[in-house]
């Protein structure tokens, strides 16, 4: 009796190859897997104190504790102009640190009605806390740099009405 399950013999150059590419691909699929996930985006609009105009930036929003924590950790990269909106339930001293990210924020801690009550600097991968002074709603975390280039200073009011809903 012969049996033939359609198996044909492979040479060892077919199989290395074929072997190396199913790696490949694993892999591939794997990073893909590992990309930071986006969250759903809102513009949002800074009014800068005396009169000196507005500025807007484009915020991924964080509202669940799983959102919050992962925040922007294994970011390559957040462009000038973007960042992320952490939202909390109810007003609070909050902490935030760069474990897993990689790019220097800047965050600035946002009290219930939209002002801006402190504005921090923080490094990538420092495990470091940086904690608000005040109980606050909101904390929003750009490129290092990007409040002091767009004229952004405590006190500023962040307009939320319509972004939150």
């Amino acid at each position: 009796m012969n049996f033939d399950f359609g198996v044909r013999p492979v040479s060892m150059r077919a199989f290395v190859r074929r072997f190396f590419l199913a790696g490949i691909a694993l892999v591939w699929a794997l990073c893909l897997g590992c990309a930071p996930a986006r969250l759903r985006t809102a513009e949002l609009v800074i009014e800068r104190a005396a009169g000196a105009g507005r500025v807007s930036v484009t915020a991924e929003l964080a509202r669940t504790n799983e959102e919050r924590e992962r925040g922007l950790m294994n970011r390559k990269r957040v462009a000038d102009g973007e960042g992320m909106l952490f939202i909390f339930d109810r007003d609070e001293l909050v902490s935030f640190w760069m474990q897993n990210t990689y790019v220097p924020l800047s965050i600035a801690f946002i009290s219930s009605d939209g002002r801006i009550t402190e504005i921090r600097d923080m490094r990538p991968l420092d495990e470091t806390s940086v904690r608000s002074n005040y109980s606050v709603r909101y904390a929003l975390e750009v490129p290092q740099g990007w409040f002091s280039s767009a004229g952004v200073k405590p006190g500023d009011l962040v307009l939320l009405d319509g972004v939150l809903d």
